[in-house]
């Protein structure tokens, strides 16, 4: 079931600081892409890709659990395929990371049904600069 409008801004408005979990440095992918535009839209930008010391001008990490614990995540924005999910949420239930957005082509129910479970926001198969342009945020900063 999609998520309600209502619900994604208010998603996306909460969000200040966004994990984004398989962020590519190449500028073509997906991941590269919405990352920067998001960027340009005045959020934080924190990579999570254990191939790679930064993008886009940030310090990567190699997964959500071994982001600074002083460092608050707001969102994880995942790009990894579907049998990664189980992990990403289970890292993001234990750093108490409030939302776990699934890009599009990206879900997997019985991770989603875990992290609703422990009180996460989730979001699957859904576009976030699409959403984000759609609903005519505002600039997070």
């Amino acid at each position: 079931m999609p998520t309600p409008d209502d619900e994604l801004r208010r998603l996306l408005t909460g969000a200040r600081t966004i994990a984004v979990v398989g962020l590519s440095d190449r500028p073509e992918r997906d991941s590269n892409e919405v990352a920067r535009y998001l960027k340009s839209q005045g959020y934080r930008i924190v990579p999570v890709n254990p191939s790679l010391p930064e993008v886009l001008g940030e310090r990567a990490f190699p997964s959500l659990a071994e982001i600074p614990p002083e460092l608050r995540i707001d969102m994880a924005l995942v790009f990894r395929k579907s049998d990664a999910i189980p992990g990403i949420v289970d890292e993001a239930i234990a750093r108490r990371v409030p939302v776990v957005w699934m890009q599009l082509g990206i879900a997997h129910p019985a991770a989603a049904a875990k992290a609703r479970a422990q009180g996460l926001a989730v979001v699957e198969d859904t576009c976030a600069m699409t959403v984000h342009r759609r609903l005519h945020l505002p600039h997070a900063a």
